[in-house]
């Protein structure tokens, strides 16, 4: 037999293994092995077992044997391993970078293991048997004899047995301080065959410490239950749910899970932010308890290792998590959920650079599973499957319960600001005239921002430098809670200069607004008012998503200030005013990003469905310097398929997705002319190389080699090159080509990334 390997290198080949017969009955596809790889011992896949004689290769070559099966039980499905295939590639990616990416680094550790403690088992429940000079015990344990025989036993024994008898027993460390007793005192009983001491695996519970009150389904309305029934019918197809903010998808995800459930199958739920995860966890652990695990970077190793194990032994059915969840081990997965499919989040921003949304999508067509894409402002490339018939359509176009959408309005800012009475520029007399509405009525209010720290950059205003950072040539961003400049690309910082880098003066002025200066504007405009700020500064410690979440949910504070963190899938029910302080940001990108005006409308969309999601109605002012673009009309009227109409036109007319699929060739140096030349170059090649596979030019598309809009980053130059194709396998296979025709230099990174959201 023969074992074909993928090696814990990114090498994107699979290597001969000769299997020993002591190994051939055990060994397994998808199971870890430990196998001889130069002069180290390496550690990879069972990526195929094929037959083939013993000691050489097709080609005569002498194998190598494998030398130990790591963990007998697969880590991968063989359903999981031909989805790591295809994501391959599709992704033009080393297979092994996609094993490592569908499973926690905390599981690979070569030290990982469960953690073990001890726990006192009772071993009678006969407590009248006990005496303070005698003890019988009946019992049929494997351990024990079924005997009757006398052991003695103290008052404070006989106490302790049954006060472990009545509790069922627990770990030893809970019991001595809930008894106020000592492990010898216990691991005395067990001497006398009075109670079991074992070590067992004991859960780290990332929900440990969280109190969660079961929960029953709902009653559905007319268009959930319309929703339900669609999903149902639904047969190894993906469904795209479109339901407004609040229309009550989450509930409709819950009761689809409960029929899967029902029927012996698990699911997956995928939410974009780690931010959303601790309140899709606690809804759905209400209504599924321990069946429900989680997922994501924010837990411990422990944590990971346990949840995942949970999940591959079939004790957990319902996986909860951001990008990474679609590749859980769920057994007989029987649907998959993607909340909020048109979030940019399930883009992976480094190799294999796969968007989770549409391995969801691959792995329902793989394993036979139902798939359900939801949300208020679906993605164009998803809107036009659906136009195309590939995938069904669910939509629920009212609120659930009491709720109605709330009223926006758009108000031009002027660009001079007015002074402290207006918080400095930052707020229109519109928008602090509605918060100081809701403080007076007691009711909460969120503001948008998508810009951490207190100030953009920091100005010379006598020769009009701002202070970079020398890594990445772009402004520094102030933080005023630290009192340093921070660089949001490489994460460098430095002290605040006294004088200008550049010409000594010490005239130096703070422009731009971020959530920290928001937040201390409204110290200033409203004294009194309780503040929380949720951005990527104030939730870096573990649980911090849900602390400052729990408190704003308790009404502990009046207003919450936050990034794209807040704009999706939270509810608060009293929550009635919503502010986007800068609408205009995401369009400054619209020289760079054919998806400027996409992200806009979704982001203006989804935060707006913030307001108004119970019985109060709701209000959102949307503050821009420009209240003509229609974008901000479209999503001020929340009318997506007129912005979708529009938008498509503009796609088709310019060939970009979804009537192609877009790739960008990243390459970059230390030094700028490395790049530069390394990219003219791969461009002209893919050029003649498109030439020669014709198809009038849409075959492929290749542009010309341009510097990134951020063409220095980490203290290397970057430059890129675009091409578009009706197919993501023609972009592939012109990849594979270039990187094998001319193989990148030593200090040149060239890399690929289809169907890229950033072109940044």
């Amino acid at each position: 037999m023969v074992a074909k390997v993928a090696i814990d290198l990114a090498l994107d080949r699979l290597f001969d293994y000769e299997v020993p017969e002591s190994l051939e009955k055990k060994l397994a596809v998808g199971q870890l092995l430990s196998v001889p790889f130069g002069h180290r011992e390496a550690r990879g896949f069972a990526m195929a077992i094929e037959d083939g004689e013993r000691g050489t290769g097709k080609k005569g070559f002498r194998l190598r044997p494998v030398t130990a099966i790591v963990d007998e039980t697969p880590f991968f499905s063989p359903a999981l391993l031909e989805l790591v295939r295809k994501v391959a590639a599709y992704t033009a990616a080393p297979i092994e970078s996609v094993l490592r990416a569908a499973l926690p680094a905390a599981v690979l550790k070569r030290n990982a293991r469960a953690r073990e403690l001890l726990f006192v088992e009772p071993l009678t429940t006969n407590h009248s048997a006990l005496t303070t000079n005698d003890y019988r015990l009946t019992t049929n344990h494997s351990a024990l004899t079924t005997n009757h025989y006398a052991l003695p036993a103290t008052p404070r024994q006989k106490w302790l047995v049954e006060n472990i008898a009545r509790l069922g027993g627990g770990w030893m460390t809970s019991l001595c301080r809930e008894l106020g007793t000592t492990p010898a005192s216990l691991r005395l009983l067990a001497e006398k065959g009075l109670v079991r001491v074992e070590a067992r695996a004991k859960r780290r519970n990332p929900l440990a410490g969280r109190r969660i009150l079961p929960s029953k389904p709902l009653a559905l309305n007319d268009g959930q239950r319309a929703a339900l029934e669609a999903i149902s019918r639904l047969e190894q197809s993906a469904l795209l749910l479109f339901g407004v903010t609040g229309s009550g998808k989450t509930e409709v995800y819950l009761q689809a899970i409960a029929r899967e459930l029902e029927s012996g199958r698990g699911a997956i739920v995928m939410v974009p932010e780690i931010a959303l995860t601790p309140q899709t966890v606690q809804r759905f652990a209400s209504r599924f308890g321990d069946r429900v695990a989680v997922l994501h970077s924010a837990l411990s190793d422990g944590e990971r290792y346990d949840e995942w194990h949970r999940i591959r032994s079939g004790a957990a059915r319902v996986v909860v998590g951001p990008r990474s969840a679609v590749w859980a081990p769920v057994r007989d997965l029987g649907l998959i959920v993607v909340d909020e499919e048109h979030e940019t989040t399930y883009k992976q921003d480094e190799t294999p650079r796969y968007n989770a949304r549409d391995v969801a999508v691959l792995r329902g067509a793989v394993e036979g599973a139902k798939v359900v894409l939801g949300s208020a402002t679906p993605s164009l490339e998803s809107w036009m499957n659906v136009k195309r018939g590939k995938y069904a359509i669910a939509e629920m176009r009212g609120r659930a319960g009491a709720g109605t959408l709330p009223s926006v309005r758009l108000v031009e800012m002027r660009r001079d600001g007015d002074g402290e009475r207006s918080g400095g520029g930052i707020f229109s007399a519109e928008l602090l005239d509605a918060i100081r509405r809701r403080l007076v009525e007691g009711e909460q209010t969120m503001l948008f921002l998508n810009r951490r720290g207190y100030s953009r950059s920091v100005t010379c205003e006598a020769c009009g430098a701002a202070v970079e950072c020398p890594a990445c040539d772009l402004p520094y961003t102030y933080h005023r809670a630290d009192c340093c400049l921070r660089c949001h690309v490489c994460g460098g910082w430095t002290h605040v200069p006294e004088r200008c880098p550049a010409c000594g003066a010490k005239a130096l002025s703070y422009r731009g607004v971020g959530t920290q200066r928001v937040e201390a504007a409204l110290a200033k405009c409203f004294p009194r008012a309780k503040v929380l700020r949720m951005d990527a500064d104030s939730t870096s410690r573990k649980s911090s998503h849900d602390d400052i979440l729990g408190a704003f949910r308790r009404g502990e504070a009046d207003i919450l200030v936050g990034t794209q963190m807040i704009a999706k899938g939270l509810d608060f029910p009293k929550v009635t005013l919503v502010g986007v302080l800068n609408a205009d940001s995401s369009l400054a990108m619209a020289g760079s990003d054919f998806r400027a005006a996409e992200r806009t409308f979704q982001l203006v969309s989804q935060v707006a469905g913030r307001a108004g999601r119970s019985d109060l109605p709701g209000e959102v002012v949307v503050q821009t310097f420009d209240p003509s673009v229609p974008v901000l009309g479209y999503a001020a009227r929340g009318d997506f398929a007129g912005f979708a109409a529009d938008e498509l036109k503009v796609r088709e007319e310019c060939f970009f997705p979804p009537y192609c699929h877009l790739a960008v060739v990243n390459l970059s140096a230390p030094d700028a002319r490395t790049a530069s030349d390394w990219a003219a170059m791969y461009a002209a090649s893919l050029r003649r190389y498109a030439v020669r596979l014709g198809d009038g030019g849409r075959g492929l598309v290749v542009g010309e080699a341009l510097p990134s809009a951020l063409e220095k980053a980490d203290g290397r130059y970057r430059w890129q090159v675009v091409m578009r194709a009706r197919s993501a396998g023609a972009l592939a296979r012109a990849w594979r080509w270039i990187s094998a025709a001319r193989p990148a230099p030593k200090g040149l990174r060239a890399g690929i990334d289809i169907d890229a959201f950033n072109l940044v």
